[in-house]
This record gives C-alpha cells, structure tokens and sequence, in this order.
C-alpha cells in the first residue's frame, strides 16, 4: 500500500457471516454466540474437554470441536442443551424484518474484500 493511499472503509452490519455473504448468516451467528459462551464456561471453571464430559455427559470430542470452532454438525438447539448441562439459562431475543437491499457501492467492497481474504 502506498503512503497517501487512501483506505475505504465500509461499516459491517455486526454480522460478520452476512457481511461475506453466507446463505445461513444468521444461524451461524447464533452458533457462534452459544459456542463463545460455551468456551467461556470452560475457561472459567478451568475444565479440559475429559472434565466436561465427565460433568455434563456430552462427549469430549464434542468439547474439542467446540473449542475450535467447528461448529458445522452442531444445531443451536443442541449448544443451547450444553449450556442448560451447565446449569444456564439461555434467553434468546429475536426480532424479524426484511432483509436490506446493499447498495452498489457496499457490494462492490465487500467482493472486494472477499477477493482479499481469499488470496
């Protein structure tokens, strides 16, 4: 990049899977969120995978994929039953609209970006 190069910065929608375009955008946020909570959980009450399972029953190599953010053979229903193992409640707020039509120039950066990201 060159010194006076100016940079266009286009501001996400808070989902980063909407943001590049995936079919299932909202669904993988979900996940996402439930899996972080998850890991959270573990970090904070110091739990390797053998030990969440032993607490909750659900099988370590679920824990590792978890972990790493494998999340595609994961459905919400079954994070938000992992959570509710651990004793938590979980309170999911929805709200519905039509989707928003982007506007050239938002399409444009992001294929842009996505031409980035996959060089």
């Amino acid at each position: 990049m060159k010194k006076n190069e100016k940079i266009e910065v286009v501001q996400g929608s808070g989902n980063v899977f909407r943001d590049f375009g995936d079919p299932n955008a909202d669904t993988e946020q979900l996940k996402c969120i439930l899996a972080a909570r998850i890991i959270d959980i573990l970090d904070k009450q110091k739990l390797s995978v053998r030990k969440a399972e032993g607490v909750t029953g659900v099988k370590a190599s679920e824990f590792s994929l978890i972990r790493n953010v494998k999340l595609g053979r994961f459905t919400a229903d079954r994070l938000i039953s992992i959570l509710n193992k651990f004793d938590q409640q979980v309170d999911v707020k929805v709200k519905v609209r039509p989707r928003s039509r982007k506007t050239a120039r938002e399409e444009a950066a992001l294929r842009s970006l996505r031409g980035q990201v996959a060089t």
